[in-house]
């Protein structure tokens, strides 16, 4: 992948895979590959015994070549490859190694089912697309290391085998064999060991770190996954924000030559206002219009309950443009919508607003009433040609339901104002409340709160926190906070999430005792490298840019991971398996 013009009457020795094996009345082309590119190589039948060899050579065996870089003649210059002027006239052709036929073809416009895939991942890396998402995920992770070690920041490696702390997922246990009935967890993220770090006097860290969530899998998500865990002490928020904007943006710059504007800050609140999600696309234009005043005191239960509930919402979705939308559409963003708990989709096309209620198509125009119907128009600056889509539900209901239609407009209408567009979301509440009336922390339970403990406990379901997500195309790159460094507002924390002093002490006695001797003020951030790489290599999953990937329920198809152990070992580890009870209908 490396040979041109410069080297025209040089000697050279190539090593790969042939990619393909072209016979053209008794000259044979082989187009030999590496990971760098690939090249084509001649064989003349005058070189007998390597002609000779060329005739068994197919696709995919390893083979040495010998030869002369050459011109390649007039006329047959490929200019798509970046070795397409020249080709190597082969003198000595040796197979290495021969190769069975490939599961399926190595080209990268060919579509292979994901399993398939996955199973055979040795093969599928080899396609020069597969390759290039492998050295980009390098250039990536070489571009942060130099980077964070130019900001003084030091790696420090974090242990695997730790124990079970929680922060909102399931671990991966690990029996230990040294001590029966006692397990080992893989760390979901190395939090408290970095802010120990902190503790210790390191001041500015970094890792690359292997990070475990035993979770439900989507596009974006593993059961293992890669973690840019940083930490800094002595810091505030903005600076640190101001230091991992500017590593983003010099990083998308150097590698993709793409220029970030200094990025938005959006508090959480506003975000949830305006988008009904905490990671919102910036990309697309449409907002959330608040329309429950409007709608309360209508007889339309279907808007009038929500609007008069305390806990919840409606908004309408203004899509300029959108009357062309067709019934059969609708039918489907109703069903899409359905999948995040909305009951239905209520939509207004606007036709002749001039006319007033007449000029709105809608089955639910008449149960507004014409004067609520045209307030709506003129709150949301409605003109000839939209639609507008409602949603009337409990808050959560609504936010995630019309933040996922918003999303999806934007993508099947191509509304798309830009190609990149970063935010940061801040000022994120503490605490949400669960579904059983408790209150569970948003981010985790050592993000420091921007009040006193008295504030906090006197009223904890209105206090913020120091906390701070970066977001990038409705993908949320990473995720940080200034941290809890003071004993008293730690157990204050853990006292609200139902952790009481005894509980606190056997599951955090450690960071707890850190936090007596000396800690100092410090926040942090981590990132996903592997969504971050999936972005930046336009990939629609990070499958694509993990070398070795689970599928999606979490198996390794390749190696048949997880597998049956034998009772010699369960028996060392003092473990018994129960088989599951299949459940009685």
């Amino acid at each position: 992948g490396a040979i041109n013009e410069s080297h025209v009457d040089q000697e050279v020795t190539l090593y790969g895979w042939v990619h393909r094996r072209r016979d053209h009345g008794g000259v044979i082309f082989l187009d030999l590959r590496d990971r760098e590119g690939i090249a084509q190589i001649v064989v003349d039948p005058d070189t007998e015994e390597s002609f000779a060899t060329a005739e068994r050579i197919r696709n995919e065996f390893v083979v040495m070549v010998k030869g002369r870089i050459r011109r390649r003649p007039e006329g047959t210059i490929n200019k798509d490859m970046t070795t397409g002027a020249v080709e190597v006239l082969g003198k000595e052709v040796v197979i290495l190694n021969a190769a069975a036929t490939p599961p399926f073809p190595l080209d990268d416009y060919v579509d292979v089912g994901e399993d398939t895939r996955l199973k055979y991942r040795f093969m599928d890396l080899r396609r020069p697309d597969m390759l290039n998402k492998l050295r980009f995920r390098s250039k990536v992770t070489s571009y942060i290391r130099n980077f964070l070690d130019g900001q003084g920041f030091m790696d420090v490696e974090t242990p695997i085998l730790t124990r079970a702390t929680p922060e909102g997922a399931r671990d991966y246990l690990v029996p230990s064999r040294t001590h029966a009935g006692s397990f080992f967890a893989l760390p979901q993220s190395p939090q408290l060991f970095k802010q120990m770090l902190m503790v210790s006097g390191v001041d500015r860290y970094y890792q690359i770190a292997k990070c475990f969530r035993d979770e439900d899998l989507r596009a974006d998500r593993q059961p293992e996954f890669t973690q840019i865990d940083i930490e800094c002490s002595f810091i505030d928020e903005n600076t640190l924000m101001n230091i991992m904007e500017e590593m983003v943006r010099e990083m998308f710059h150097d590698l993709l030559d793409v220029q970030f504007s200094p990025f938005l800050r959006i508090p959480y609140s506003e975000a949830m206002e305006k988008y009904g999600s905490d990671k919102p696309d910036l990309r697309i234009p449409l907002q959330f219009t608040d329309v429950a005043d409007l709608v309360a005191p209508v007889d339309f239960k279907v808007f009038s309950g929500p609007a008069n509930d305390e806990k919840g919402r409606v908004v309408a979705l203004r899509v300029p443009n959108g009357a062309s939308i067709s019934r059969k559409q609708i039918d489907t963003y109703t069903k899409y919508v359905s999948i995040y708990g909305a009951k239905g989709l209520a939509w207004i096309k606007v036709n002749e607003l001039e006319k007033g209620a007449e000029g709105l198509q809608s089955p639910i125009v008449k149960f507004l009433g014409e004067e609520v119907a045209m307030q709506i128009m003129t709150r949301l600056g409605a003109e000839n040609g939209d639609i507008v889509f409602f949603g009337a539900d409990k808050a959560k209901i609504v936010n995630e339901a019309i933040g996922a239609l918003r999303v999806k407009l934007g993508e099947d209408l191509d509304l798309y104002t830009c190609k990149w567009a970063p935010c940061w979301v801040v000022d994120f509440p503490m605490f949400e409340e669960t579904n059983d009336g408790g209150l569970t922390a948003i981010h985790h339970p050592f993000t420091s709160p921007a009040c006193t403990p008295e504030e906090l406990e006197a009223a904890p379901e209105k206090a913020l926190s120091q906390a701070y997500d970066m977001v990038l195309n409705g993908t949320e790159l990473g995720g940080g906070s200034i941290r809890i460094h003071d004993g008293a507002m730690q157990k204050t924390v853990f006292r609200i999430l139902g952790i009481e002093d005894e509980e606190a002490e056997a599951k955090f006695g450690f960071l707890l005792d850190a936090l007596r001797f000396g800690c100092p003020p410090h926040g942090g951030l981590a990132f996903g490298l592997d969504r971050l790489v999936m972005l930046m290599t336009e990939s629609q999953s990070i499958r694509e840019v993990i070398a070795f990937p689970k599928n999606q329920s979490a198996a390794c198809v390749l190696t048949q991971a997880p597998g049956v152990v034998d009772n010699k070992q369960l028996k060392e580890l003092s473990i018994s398996v129960r088989k599951p009870v299949k459940e009685e209908k």
